[in-house]
């Protein structure tokens, strides 16, 4: 399947994929060091959002949110990652500052971001789409989110993880 400049095949599926179908397998590791596979989070609900910049203005906000969203999503038996294409260090300081209490996973050629449909590169520039992703516990992909408002996004993760573990999602 041919994918358009913006990741978007004729079936407008991003990178090909959909909801219901199984989450691509990745390696990262975070800001401490940490190896993280898709495999490790078998059997619970995980939020993965993708993100362009460690400490630029919408993905602070975004991020923050999720921190003070965090407990919520706990309850709900949900883990959050953040994945960008900045290094483990860069992970770090970011984490640091703004005390986020969940992994930031650094994909540095990008790798699981093109297997996502979030990775972006025109040139020099390269980043990650501002997009997120649910995974059921099984393993597959149960929400996409690809038109995120940074302020309000949390939010809506939230509700969806809630929706989708009452079975109306």
């Amino acid at each position: 399947m041919a994918l358009g400049l913006f990741g978007l095949s004729g079936k407008g599926r991003a990178g090909g994929l959909a909801a219901g179908d199984p989450a691509p397998a990745f390696e990262l590791v975070d800001q401490e060091g940490e190896t993280h596979r898709l495999a490790d989070y078998r059997g619970r609900w995980l939020v993965v959002y993708f993100y362009p910049r460690d400490d630029t203005p919408g993905c602070t906000t975004e991020a923050c949110r999720f921190r003070d969203d965090l407990p919520r999503l706990r309850e709900l038996g949900a883990q959050v990652l953040g994945v960008s294409l900045d290094s483990p260090e860069s992970h770090a300081a970011f984490a640091a500052e703004y005390h986020l209490p969940f992994p930031l996973l650094a994909d540095r050629d990008g790798e699981a971001a093109r297997a996502y449909g979030a990775y972006f590169g025109l040139g020099p520039l390269r980043f990650a789409k501002r997009h997120t992703f649910i995974i059921d516990p099984a393993g597959r992909i149960a929400r996409i989110f690809r038109s995120v408002k940074p302020a309000s996004h949390s939010d809506r993760v939230v509700a969806a993880v809630a929706e989708l573990r009452e079975g109306t999602g």
